[in-house]
């Protein structure tokens, strides 16, 4: 995972910043119905808030895009070490039954840009550390 507390290089964390970006404009300016994150939606609105309370989207840097290899709900506690380690950042929201897409793209696109922040500063610290 490259947004862990390991050191990655400057040009991963640049890479990884690019490639959020790119999703954090795609839920802004299109329809979350057409976005790679509406599985993500479907699992946030549509499950039972009784029994789970978050869900995370776990997302894959490849060829420069951030590609969601899945989504998934947790009650409480944390993920398996083995899970957060195989991916290169974690998108999670609250499960809200009935959230309405804007809701869910505004709640998303403050986390994204809060997660790209960190991939830009983590990338001048690695180029500071070069």
């Amino acid at each position: 995972m490259i947004l862990d507390d390991s050191a990655g290089t400057a040009a991963e964390y640049e890479a990884l910043a690019d490639a959020l970006e790119d999703l954090r404009d795609e839920v802004a300016d299109e329809p979350i119905k057409a976005s790679r994150l509406e599985g993500l939606f479907d699992e946030a609105t549509t499950s039972d808030p009784k029994i789970w309370n978050t869900v995370t989207a776990f997302i894959d840097l490849e060829d420069g895009e951030a590609v969601i290899t899945e989504e998934s709900k947790l009650a409480r506690g944390k993920w398996a070490p083995e899970i957060v380690d195989d991916c290169d950042a974690m998108l999670t929201v609250d499960i809200e039954y009935g959230q309405m897409p804007d809701a869910f793209a505004y709640s998303v696109v403050k986390k994204l840009d809060a997660q790209i922040e960190d991939a830009r500063e983590r990338a001048a610290a690695a180029r500071d550390d070069e």
